[in-house]
Protein backbone atom coordinates (compact mmCIF):
# COMPACT_ATOMS: atom_id res chain seq x y z
CA UNK A 1 0.00 0.00 0.00
CA UNK A 2 1.61 3.24 -1.05
CA UNK A 3 1.85 6.16 2.00
CA UNK A 4 -0.92 8.30 1.66
CA UNK A 5 0.46 11.79 -0.05
CA UNK A 6 0.79 15.03 2.46
CA UNK A 7 -1.77 17.00 0.01
CA UNK A 8 -4.16 14.72 1.91
CA UNK A 9 -2.68 15.75 5.04
CA UNK A 10 -5.47 18.67 5.82
CA UNK A 11 -7.20 19.66 9.19
CA UNK A 12 -10.54 18.21 9.95
CA UNK A 13 -11.91 20.00 12.76
CA UNK A 14 -14.91 21.24 12.11
CA UNK A 15 -17.85 18.46 12.83
CA UNK A 16 -21.32 18.57 11.34
CA UNK A 17 -24.12 16.44 12.18
CA UNK A 18 -25.67 14.21 9.56
CA UNK A 19 -27.85 11.56 9.69
CA UNK A 20 -26.46 9.60 7.19
CA UNK A 21 -22.45 9.99 7.60
CA UNK A 22 -22.97 10.55 11.63
CA UNK A 23 -20.41 13.11 11.28
CA UNK A 24 -19.04 14.82 8.51
CA UNK A 25 -15.71 17.48 9.27
CA UNK A 26 -15.10 20.47 7.20
CA UNK A 27 -11.35 20.76 6.06
CA UNK A 28 -10.09 24.09 7.81
CA UNK A 29 -11.71 27.31 6.49
CA UNK A 30 -14.54 25.43 5.01
CA UNK A 31 -16.73 27.04 8.01
CA UNK A 32 -17.28 30.52 6.05
CA UNK A 33 -17.97 28.64 2.74
CA UNK A 34 -21.10 27.11 3.85
CA UNK A 35 -22.13 30.56 5.69
CA UNK A 36 -22.12 32.65 2.28
CA UNK A 37 -25.32 33.61 0.45
CA UNK A 38 -25.06 30.94 -2.55
CA UNK A 39 -24.55 28.07 -0.18
CA UNK A 40 -27.19 29.14 2.20
CA UNK A 41 -29.67 29.22 -0.50
CA UNK A 42 -29.51 25.37 -1.01
CA UNK A 43 -31.26 25.31 2.52
CA UNK A 44 -34.32 26.29 0.64
CA UNK A 45 -34.05 24.05 -2.24
CA UNK A 46 -35.56 20.76 -2.09
CA UNK A 47 -33.56 17.81 -3.20
CA UNK A 48 -36.40 15.53 -4.27
CA UNK A 49 -38.62 18.81 -5.38
CA UNK A 50 -42.37 17.52 -4.89
CA UNK A 51 -41.06 13.95 -4.22
CA UNK A 52 -42.94 14.83 -0.65
CA UNK A 53 -46.36 14.34 -2.36
CA UNK A 54 -45.67 10.16 -2.43
CA UNK A 55 -42.95 10.69 0.17
CA UNK A 56 -43.91 13.00 3.24
CA UNK A 57 -40.43 12.57 4.35
CA UNK A 58 -38.42 13.60 1.48
CA UNK A 59 -38.06 17.39 2.19
CA UNK A 60 -34.58 17.09 3.22
CA UNK A 61 -32.74 19.82 1.22
CA UNK A 62 -29.61 20.48 -1.38
CA UNK A 63 -27.63 22.12 1.53
CA UNK A 64 -27.69 18.38 3.38
CA UNK A 65 -26.61 16.71 0.11
CA UNK A 66 -23.85 19.06 -0.39
CA UNK A 67 -22.61 18.53 3.35
CA UNK A 68 -22.47 14.97 2.07
CA UNK A 69 -20.91 14.87 -1.22
CA UNK A 70 -18.49 16.66 0.32
CA UNK A 71 -17.52 13.96 2.95
CA UNK A 72 -18.25 10.88 0.10
CA UNK A 73 -15.75 12.57 -1.87
CA UNK A 74 -13.10 13.32 1.31
CA UNK A 75 -13.35 9.52 1.77
CA UNK A 76 -13.44 8.52 -2.08
CA UNK A 77 -10.03 10.48 -2.66
CA UNK A 78 -8.46 8.92 0.61
CA UNK A 79 -9.42 5.46 0.38
CA UNK A 80 -7.98 5.22 -3.32
CA UNK A 81 -4.69 7.16 -2.11
CA UNK A 82 -4.23 4.53 0.16
CA UNK A 83 -4.49 2.22 -3.05
CA UNK A 84 -2.43 3.43 -5.82
CA UNK A 85 0.04 6.73 -5.82
CA UNK A 86 -1.38 9.49 -6.27
CA UNK A 87 1.89 11.62 -6.49
CA UNK A 88 0.77 14.14 -8.76
CA UNK A 89 -2.13 15.70 -6.87
CA UNK A 90 -1.08 18.67 -4.64
CA UNK A 91 -2.91 20.42 -1.29
CA UNK A 92 -4.49 23.22 -3.27
CA UNK A 93 -5.58 20.32 -5.72
CA UNK A 94 -7.23 18.25 -3.25
CA UNK A 95 -9.03 21.61 -1.31
CA UNK A 96 -10.23 22.40 -4.58
CA UNK A 97 -11.97 19.60 -5.70
CA UNK A 98 -13.24 19.19 -1.90
CA UNK A 99 -15.17 22.80 -2.29
CA UNK A 100 -16.08 21.60 -6.02
CA UNK A 101 -17.51 18.80 -4.64
CA UNK A 102 -19.02 21.11 -1.28
CA UNK A 103 -20.18 23.64 -3.90
CA UNK A 104 -21.21 21.42 -7.01
CA UNK A 105 -24.84 21.94 -6.20
CA UNK A 106 -25.18 25.73 -6.06
CA UNK A 107 -26.40 26.51 -9.38
CA UNK A 108 -29.18 24.52 -9.32
CA UNK A 109 -32.34 25.08 -10.27
CA UNK A 110 -35.52 25.11 -7.62
CA UNK A 111 -37.96 22.16 -7.58
CA UNK A 112 -35.89 19.12 -8.06
CA UNK A 113 -35.67 18.63 -11.66
CA UNK A 114 -39.30 19.94 -12.96
CA UNK A 115 -36.83 22.46 -14.93
CA UNK A 116 -35.07 19.50 -17.20
CA UNK A 117 -35.68 20.47 -21.00
CA UNK A 118 -36.13 24.12 -20.57
CA UNK A 119 -34.19 26.65 -22.55
CA UNK A 120 -32.10 27.12 -19.61
CA UNK A 121 -28.34 27.27 -18.69
CA UNK A 122 -27.19 23.93 -17.55
CA UNK A 123 -26.83 24.96 -13.08
CA UNK A 124 -23.15 23.22 -13.78
CA UNK A 125 -22.24 26.08 -15.66
CA UNK A 126 -24.32 28.44 -13.02
CA UNK A 127 -22.24 26.42 -10.57
CA UNK A 128 -18.96 28.08 -12.19
CA UNK A 129 -20.13 30.99 -12.77
CA UNK A 130 -20.94 31.45 -8.65
CA UNK A 131 -17.16 29.97 -7.70
CA UNK A 132 -15.77 32.19 -9.89
CA UNK A 133 -17.50 35.42 -8.54
CA UNK A 134 -17.98 37.33 -5.24
CA UNK A 135 -18.81 36.03 -1.61
CA UNK A 136 -18.31 32.05 -2.86
CA UNK A 137 -14.68 33.10 -4.38
CA UNK A 138 -13.15 35.00 -1.78
CA UNK A 139 -13.98 31.97 0.94
CA UNK A 140 -13.08 29.40 -1.51
CA UNK A 141 -9.63 30.88 -1.76
CA UNK A 142 -9.30 32.05 1.83
CA UNK A 143 -10.37 28.22 2.12
CA UNK A 144 -6.87 27.04 0.34
CA UNK A 145 -8.38 26.44 -2.82
CA UNK A 146 -8.19 27.38 -6.18
CA UNK A 147 -11.35 29.00 -6.97
CA UNK A 148 -10.71 28.61 -11.17
CA UNK A 149 -9.92 25.01 -10.42
CA UNK A 150 -13.07 24.45 -8.48
CA UNK A 151 -15.10 25.92 -10.95
CA UNK A 152 -13.37 23.71 -13.98
CA UNK A 153 -14.35 20.61 -11.72
CA UNK A 154 -17.86 21.21 -11.89
CA UNK A 155 -17.71 22.74 -15.13
CA UNK A 156 -16.04 20.38 -17.56
CA UNK A 157 -16.60 22.94 -20.00
CA UNK A 158 -14.03 25.17 -18.66
CA UNK A 159 -10.64 25.05 -20.90
CA UNK A 160 -7.52 24.92 -19.79
CA UNK A 161 -7.87 21.81 -17.17
CA UNK A 162 -4.31 20.49 -16.54
CA UNK A 163 -3.73 16.84 -15.61
CA UNK A 164 -5.09 17.51 -12.18
CA UNK A 165 -7.82 19.16 -12.99
CA UNK A 166 -9.39 16.63 -15.58
CA UNK A 167 -8.76 13.69 -12.79
CA UNK A 168 -10.78 15.60 -10.33
CA UNK A 169 -13.20 15.78 -12.78
CA UNK A 170 -13.51 12.34 -13.15
CA UNK A 171 -13.77 11.01 -9.43
CA UNK A 172 -16.64 14.03 -8.69
CA UNK A 173 -19.00 12.63 -12.09
CA UNK A 174 -19.15 9.29 -12.71
CA UNK A 175 -20.76 5.59 -11.79
CA UNK A 176 -19.16 5.63 -8.22
CA UNK A 177 -19.03 9.36 -7.75
CA UNK A 178 -19.82 11.28 -4.64
CA UNK A 179 -23.04 12.92 -5.23
CA UNK A 180 -24.78 9.46 -6.36
CA UNK A 181 -23.45 7.95 -3.58
CA UNK A 182 -24.92 10.47 -1.12
CA UNK A 183 -27.99 11.11 -3.15
CA UNK A 184 -29.13 7.36 -3.26
CA UNK A 185 -28.38 6.76 0.45
CA UNK A 186 -30.14 10.18 1.59
CA UNK A 187 -32.97 9.90 -0.45
CA UNK A 188 -33.52 6.25 0.50
CA UNK A 189 -32.97 7.58 3.65
CA UNK A 190 -35.36 10.08 4.07
CA UNK A 191 -38.29 8.56 1.62
CA UNK A 192 -38.21 5.61 4.18
CA UNK A 193 -37.80 2.72 0.81
CA UNK A 194 -34.35 0.34 1.26
CA UNK A 195 -33.59 0.52 -2.58
CA UNK A 196 -30.86 3.12 -2.22
CA UNK A 197 -28.78 2.38 0.78
CA UNK A 198 -25.36 1.28 -0.63
CA UNK A 199 -22.03 -0.36 1.10
CA UNK A 200 -19.92 2.90 0.55
CA UNK A 201 -17.02 1.22 2.51
CA UNK A 202 -16.92 -1.66 0.92
CA UNK A 203 -17.08 0.21 -2.42
CA UNK A 204 -14.38 2.55 -1.45
CA UNK A 205 -12.14 -0.22 -0.64
CA UNK A 206 -12.45 -1.96 -4.14
CA UNK A 207 -11.49 1.21 -6.13
CA UNK A 208 -8.24 1.66 -8.75
CA UNK A 209 -7.11 3.47 -11.34
CA UNK A 210 -6.98 3.10 -14.89
CA UNK A 211 -4.52 4.08 -17.81
CA UNK A 212 -5.60 8.21 -17.86
CA UNK A 213 -5.71 8.45 -14.70
CA UNK A 214 -9.75 7.20 -14.90
CA UNK A 215 -11.71 5.79 -11.75
CA UNK A 216 -11.76 2.07 -11.72
CA UNK A 217 -12.91 -0.89 -9.66
CA UNK A 218 -10.44 -4.30 -9.20
CA UNK A 219 -12.50 -7.31 -9.83
CA UNK A 220 -14.21 -7.72 -6.53
CA UNK A 221 -15.62 -3.91 -6.76
CA UNK A 222 -18.05 -4.87 -10.13
CA UNK A 223 -20.75 -5.91 -7.46
CA UNK A 224 -20.30 -2.74 -5.68
CA UNK A 225 -21.12 -1.19 -9.13
CA UNK A 226 -24.00 -3.50 -10.45
CA UNK A 227 -25.15 -1.86 -6.62
CA UNK A 228 -25.11 1.11 -7.44
CA UNK A 229 -26.73 0.83 -11.33
CA UNK A 230 -29.44 -1.68 -9.73
CA UNK A 231 -30.04 0.72 -6.99
CA UNK A 232 -30.37 3.85 -9.35
CA UNK A 233 -32.92 1.71 -11.39
CA UNK A 234 -35.30 1.10 -8.33
CA UNK A 235 -34.77 4.73 -7.25
CA UNK A 236 -36.17 6.30 -10.61
CA UNK A 237 -38.67 3.11 -10.65
CA UNK A 238 -40.22 3.74 -7.04
CA UNK A 239 -39.65 7.73 -5.95
CA UNK A 240 -37.83 9.70 -8.82
CA UNK A 241 -40.29 8.92 -11.29
CA UNK A 242 -43.30 7.72 -9.19
CA UNK A 243 -46.82 9.19 -10.96
CA UNK A 244 -47.72 11.16 -8.15
CA UNK A 245 -43.91 12.99 -8.62
CA UNK A 246 -43.91 12.83 -12.47
CA UNK A 247 -47.62 14.57 -12.36
CA UNK A 248 -46.22 17.35 -10.52
CA UNK A 249 -43.10 17.95 -12.24
CA UNK A 250 -44.52 18.40 -15.64
CA UNK A 251 -47.30 20.63 -14.27
CA UNK A 252 -44.59 22.72 -13.06
CA UNK A 253 -42.41 22.35 -16.49
CA UNK A 254 -45.88 22.62 -18.55
CA UNK A 255 -46.09 26.35 -16.58
CA UNK A 256 -42.72 27.57 -17.23
CA UNK A 257 -42.31 26.27 -20.31
CA UNK A 258 -45.24 28.03 -21.54
CA UNK A 259 -44.27 31.67 -19.72
CA UNK A 260 -40.49 31.34 -21.53
CA UNK A 261 -42.41 30.92 -24.72
CA UNK A 262 -44.33 33.62 -24.46
CA UNK A 263 -42.18 35.94 -23.23
CA UNK A 264 -43.67 36.81 -19.87
CA UNK A 265 -40.51 35.41 -18.28
CA UNK A 266 -37.23 35.47 -19.41
CA UNK A 267 -34.68 32.55 -18.30
CA UNK A 268 -32.39 34.83 -16.30
CA UNK A 269 -34.87 35.07 -13.34
CA UNK A 270 -35.04 31.29 -12.72
CA UNK A 271 -31.47 31.50 -11.74
CA UNK A 272 -30.53 31.75 -8.20
CA UNK A 273 -34.10 30.65 -7.01
CA UNK A 274 -34.92 28.82 -3.96
CA UNK A 275 -38.06 27.08 -3.92
CA UNK A 276 -40.49 29.47 -2.08
CA UNK A 277 -39.07 32.76 -4.54
CA UNK A 278 -39.59 30.24 -7.66
CA UNK A 279 -43.13 29.72 -6.26
CA UNK A 280 -43.36 33.54 -6.01
CA UNK A 281 -42.39 34.05 -9.13
CA UNK A 282 -44.49 31.82 -10.07
CA UNK A 283 -47.23 33.20 -8.53
CA UNK A 284 -46.75 36.49 -9.75
CA UNK A 285 -46.85 35.47 -13.57
CA UNK A 286 -50.66 34.79 -13.17
CA UNK A 287 -52.97 33.41 -15.10
CA UNK A 288 -53.11 29.75 -16.65
CA UNK A 289 -49.06 29.05 -15.31
CA UNK A 290 -49.68 30.33 -11.64
CA UNK A 291 -52.83 27.89 -11.30
CA UNK A 292 -50.60 24.93 -12.27
CA UNK A 293 -47.98 25.58 -9.87
CA UNK A 294 -49.99 26.90 -6.99
CA UNK A 295 -52.37 22.94 -7.45
CA UNK A 296 -48.96 21.15 -6.78
CA UNK A 297 -48.46 23.34 -3.91
CA UNK A 298 -51.40 22.61 -2.59
CA UNK A 299 -50.66 19.03 -3.58
CA UNK A 300 -53.63 18.22 -6.05
CA UNK A 301 -51.60 17.22 -9.10
CA UNK A 302 -53.61 16.40 -12.28
CA UNK A 303 -54.38 12.57 -12.22
CA UNK A 304 -53.52 10.37 -15.27
CA UNK A 305 -56.13 8.97 -17.41
CA UNK A 306 -53.43 7.47 -20.06
CA UNK A 307 -50.35 4.98 -18.93
CA UNK A 308 -48.29 3.34 -21.45
CA UNK A 309 -44.49 2.57 -22.16
CA UNK A 310 -42.81 5.38 -24.26
CA UNK A 311 -41.60 4.25 -27.56
CA UNK A 312 -38.90 6.26 -28.64
CA UNK A 313 -39.03 4.96 -32.43
CA UNK A 314 -43.05 5.78 -32.58
CA UNK A 315 -43.61 8.06 -35.62
CA UNK A 316 -45.19 10.28 -32.24
CA UNK A 317 -41.85 10.15 -30.23
CA UNK A 318 -40.73 13.30 -32.29
CA UNK A 319 -44.02 15.18 -31.39
CA UNK A 320 -44.21 14.10 -28.31
CA UNK A 321 -40.36 14.90 -27.07
CA UNK A 322 -40.69 18.33 -28.38
CA UNK A 323 -41.83 20.79 -26.41
CA UNK A 324 -43.31 23.20 -28.67
CA UNK A 325 -44.55 20.30 -30.57
CA UNK A 326 -46.11 19.16 -27.31
CA UNK A 327 -47.61 22.14 -26.52
CA UNK A 328 -49.71 22.25 -29.24
CA UNK A 329 -50.90 18.41 -29.12
CA UNK A 330 -51.73 19.55 -25.88
CA UNK A 331 -54.28 21.93 -27.48
CA UNK A 332 -55.26 19.52 -29.91
CA UNK A 333 -56.32 17.26 -26.73
CA UNK A 334 -58.12 19.54 -24.74
CA UNK A 335 -60.23 19.99 -27.98
CA UNK A 336 -61.14 16.40 -28.21
CA UNK A 337 -61.85 16.32 -24.23
CA UNK A 338 -63.92 18.90 -24.43
CA UNK A 339 -66.19 17.56 -27.85
CA UNK A 340 -66.00 14.02 -26.03
CA UNK A 341 -66.35 14.67 -22.54
CA UNK A 342 -66.56 17.90 -21.31
CA UNK A 343 -65.19 21.48 -21.70
CA UNK A 344 -61.20 21.37 -20.99
CA UNK A 345 -58.57 24.52 -21.70
CA UNK A 346 -55.13 23.87 -22.84
CA UNK A 347 -54.02 24.21 -19.42
CA UNK A 348 -56.56 21.22 -18.13
CA UNK A 349 -54.17 18.81 -19.92
CA UNK A 350 -50.69 17.50 -19.27
CA UNK A 351 -48.16 15.39 -21.25
CA UNK A 352 -45.54 13.65 -19.59
CA UNK A 353 -42.42 12.15 -21.18
CA UNK A 354 -39.74 11.67 -18.75
CA UNK A 355 -36.14 12.49 -20.16
CA UNK A 356 -33.95 9.96 -21.16
CA UNK A 357 -31.84 8.60 -18.10
CA UNK A 358 -28.56 6.44 -18.37
CA UNK A 359 -27.02 3.92 -16.67
CA UNK A 360 -23.37 4.26 -16.69
CA UNK A 361 -21.32 1.06 -17.69
CA UNK A 362 -18.01 2.60 -18.35
CA UNK A 363 -16.19 2.14 -15.22
CA UNK A 364 -13.19 0.14 -16.13
CA UNK A 365 -11.90 -3.05 -13.93
CA UNK A 366 -8.15 -3.58 -13.60
CA UNK A 367 -6.53 -6.01 -12.32
CA UNK A 368 -7.41 -10.14 -13.01
CA UNK A 369 -10.90 -9.77 -14.47
CA UNK A 370 -11.71 -13.13 -15.03
CA UNK A 371 -14.52 -13.16 -12.38
CA UNK A 372 -15.19 -9.69 -13.64
CA UNK A 373 -18.49 -10.59 -15.78
CA UNK A 374 -21.38 -7.90 -15.46
CA UNK A 375 -25.11 -8.22 -16.11
CA UNK A 376 -25.01 -4.65 -16.89
CA UNK A 377 -23.99 -4.81 -20.00
CA UNK A 378 -25.24 -2.32 -23.16
CA UNK A 379 -28.06 -3.79 -23.91
CA UNK A 380 -29.47 -4.41 -20.17
CA UNK A 381 -28.84 -0.52 -19.76
CA UNK A 382 -30.80 -0.03 -22.68
CA UNK A 383 -33.82 -2.10 -21.16
CA UNK A 384 -33.90 -0.46 -17.80
CA UNK A 385 -34.17 2.83 -19.28
CA UNK A 386 -36.87 1.88 -21.53
CA UNK A 387 -38.60 0.04 -19.24
CA UNK A 388 -38.79 3.32 -17.14
CA UNK A 389 -39.74 5.96 -19.46
CA UNK A 390 -43.95 6.25 -19.47
CA UNK A 391 -45.99 8.78 -21.83
CA UNK A 392 -48.76 9.67 -19.61
CA UNK A 393 -51.65 12.31 -20.49
CA UNK A 394 -52.96 14.51 -17.46
CA UNK A 395 -55.63 15.78 -16.93
CA UNK A 396 -57.47 18.13 -14.16
CA UNK A 397 -60.10 16.13 -12.39
CA UNK A 398 -58.98 13.11 -14.94
CA UNK A 399 -61.78 10.76 -15.10
CA UNK A 400 -61.93 7.54 -17.00
CA UNK A 401 -63.93 8.97 -19.44
CA UNK A 402 -61.15 10.89 -20.51
CA UNK A 403 -58.69 7.70 -21.64
CA UNK A 404 -60.75 6.98 -24.53
CA UNK A 405 -60.07 10.41 -26.42
CA UNK A 406 -56.21 10.34 -25.55
CA UNK A 407 -55.90 7.23 -26.77
CA UNK A 408 -57.43 8.28 -30.05
CA UNK A 409 -55.39 11.53 -30.27
CA UNK A 410 -52.12 9.86 -29.50
CA UNK A 411 -53.14 6.77 -32.09
CA UNK A 412 -53.46 9.97 -34.31
CA UNK A 413 -49.88 11.52 -33.95
CA UNK A 414 -48.35 12.67 -35.67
Amino acid sequence: MPELPEALAIDLSDPVRDPIWRHIYLPRGFRAIIETPDFVKLIGIRQLGPAWLAYPGATHTRYNHSLGVLETARRLLSSLAGRVALDFITEEGVRSFLAAALCHDVGHFPWAHSLKELPLVDHEVLTGRALREGALRDAVGAAGADPERAAAIVDAELPGADRETRFYRGLLSGVLDPDKLDYLNRDAYFCGVPYGLQDVDFALSRLALAPGDRLAVDARGVMSVEAVLFSKYLMYRAVYWHRTVRSATAMVKKAVAGALASGRLAAGSLYGLDDAGFVRLAVALGGAEAALVERVVEGRPYRAVFDEPFDDLSPAAPILLDLAKRAAFEEELARRLSRATRRARPEDVVVDVPEPVSFETELPVVGDSREAGSVFGPDASKSFSRSLRRVRVLVRDGTEADEAAARAALDALP
